[in-house]
């Protein structure tokens, strides 16, 4: 048998790939999974510290619920155009991943406006007491997620728009709306550790 008969021709097979076939997909949950760590351990801290304090929250009110309640409205909304550029970009449809792009930037501004109106109602500072301190940093990082997110969306939506446009591009167009996902659910226990439980537990 001749050396040449033992070679495979697989220069024809594809660079890239979706979801688990994909390694950016799983460096993507990898991420999810170290990040979700941290959240869950900020949750922890903070009914920790509720357990050794006999009135919560400590010396004050708890959040205002208006706009708690206005950015989680909007979050929940802004699944809507990823799924829909999500599955566009795996169709490699470049006219409706743009547009996708561009409606997911609007509601991620929208979000991080709102958030800079979430922390002007804390009723707490970061300095005030631990509870603050725990309320700061869970809001914060959730904000730098929101804000790392919003930065990698708007340099996809330029390279859509200027180009030139490849199959690995819209794996990184999937895989952006993929974490934006985890932006969304991460923040529901968010939300309710920090607005509902001080009310209710």
């Amino acid at each position: 048998m001749k050396r040449e008969d033992l070679t495979i021709d697989v220069s024809d097979l594809p660079v890239y790939a979706f979801g688990a076939r994909s390694l950016m997909w799983w460096g993507t949950l990898g991420m999810i999974v170290i990040e979700g760590t941290m959240f869950a351990l900020l949750i922890g801290a903070y009914f920790y510290l509720r357990g050794r304090v006999p009135d919560w929250p400590p010396n004050g009110l708890p959040p205002q619920l208006r706009w708690g309640i206005v950015n989680t409205v909007v979050l929940l909304a802004s699944v809507l155009p990823n799924i829909w550029y999500q599955r566009a970009a795996e169709r490699k449809d470049l006219a409706t991943v743009r547009l996708g792009l561009v409606i997911s930037i609007v509601f991620a501004v929208a979000f991080v406006v709102i958030r800079f109106c979430e922390f002007r109602v804390l009723n707490c500072h970061w300095t005030t007491n631990a509870y603050g301190s725990v309320v700061w940093t869970l809001l914060g990082l959730h904000t730098v997620h929101l804000i790392t997110d919003l930065a990698d969306t708007i340099v996809l939506t330029a390279l859509m728009f200027i180009g030139p446009v490849d199959g690995k591009h819209f794996v990184d167009v999937s895989e952006n709306a993929f974490y934006w996902y985890f932006v969304v659910i991460v923040w529901l226990p968010i939300f309710a550790v920090l607005y509902l439980a001080p009310r209710w537990i």
